[in-house]
């Protein structure tokens, strides 16, 4: 797969959605990129509303990006990861700003990938990259289509090698992504996105 398709220099923001199987996901995507990557990512994961998250913890260890959960009203910066936190949806204002909300629980999810992708859409427009991968439930397939439609750039995992085929099957219902790519793609399309920070 040629990832210079994807317009890399005109991105300002990529956001990923996942749900079941996304640690081990996102453990095969996010832990080489470097900590000079451009763009920040902003990330919704489905988990228990009840409990602390440990994702920050987890991935905080494994990465050379810097790791945070996100904070209401903090400043967007480049080079960062944002994991949204338990109970809260994340949403993209302007500034850009992170804006946390306990608005109603969508698709059974609080945080809601559809909320992230629309907002950050809405912001960044046709400089942002929407990443969605496995997950057991149809939330954030709105939410590509929505980014697509707003000129951003579209990447879904590839629905035969999701842990749960239910979350990229439900967005190729609704939308024709701008590819459809295994995790090691995925990865190196990020690495690449990282690598004109130094060029």
């Amino acid at each position: 797969m040629n990832a210079i398709e994807v317009p890399l220099r005109q991105l300002h923001a990529v956001v990923i959605g996942t749900s079941a199987g996304g640690v081990d996901a996102l453990t095969r995507i996010l832990p080489s990129l470097p900590s000079t990557t451009p763009v920040p990512i902003l990330i919704v994961v489905h988990i228990p509303r009840e409990r602390p998250s440990l994702l920050t913890e987890i991935f905080r260890h494994k990465c050379t990006m810097r790791v945070e959960e996100a904070v209401d009203k903090a400043d967007i910066k480049p080079g960062r990861i944002y994991f949204a936190p338990p109970d809260y949806h994340m949403l993209i204002d302007r500034g850009p700003q992170i804006a946390l909300s306990v608005d109603d629980v969508i698709q059974f999810s609080r945080p809601s990938i559809d909320v992230l992708f629309e907002s950050a859409a809405d912001v960044y427009g046709k400089n942002l990259l929407g990443i969605l991968l496995t997950g057991g439930n149809e939330d954030g397939a709105s939410g590509l289509a929505y980014i697509a439609t707003c000129g951003g750039t579209t990447i879904l995992q590839d629905p035969a090698e999701a842990a749960a085929s239910a979350m990229p099957e439900g967005a190729l219902k609704l939308m024709t992504p701008t590819h459809v790519m295994m995790l090691d793609e995925i990865a190196a399309l990020l690495m690449n996105i990282a690598n004109t920070a130094t060029k």
